[in-house]
């Protein structure tokens, strides 16, 4: 099932399952450090919490911290290609597995990422 809140994105000029995973986050800066972390996913977004400031990247620098730790990649993979200075953020996870189709893979980080959420 593909969602609004995850979606694939191929790399221009590749074959095959080449390229890399969207995701649509909502983020809310400045929480209780024991409540960092993905709170939930919807098909419309995926709600993260972090306990850094929204000042000078601290927020944006936890975002991916918390979703590289989420989805097990490294930090270089996770990137916020939009919505820098905002609570709505579109971030891409490069390095997704190619030997399954996009539709699994976007089934697969949706299931990490629910299973992960703060409790």
């Amino acid at each position: 099932m593909l969602t609004a809140a995850i979606r694939f994105v191929a790399a221009k000029g590749a074959k095959g399952n080449a390229g890399y995973i969207q995701l649509l986050c909502h983020v809310k800066p400045g929480v209780d450090a024991r409540r960092e972390g993905v709170v939930a996913v919807t098909d419309e977004h995926i709600e993260v919490c972090v306990a850094a400031q929204a000042r000078e990247g601290e927020a944006n620098k936890a975002v991916r911290e918390v979703i590289a730790e989420a989805l097990h990649v490294s930090k270089s993979d996770v990137e916020i290609m939009k919505g820098l200075k905002s609570r709505v953020k579109t971030v891409a996870v490069a390095n997704t597995r190619a030997h399954v189709t996009p539709e699994q893979e976007i089934e697969r980080i949706k299931n990490v990422l629910q299973d992960s959420a703060v409790r």
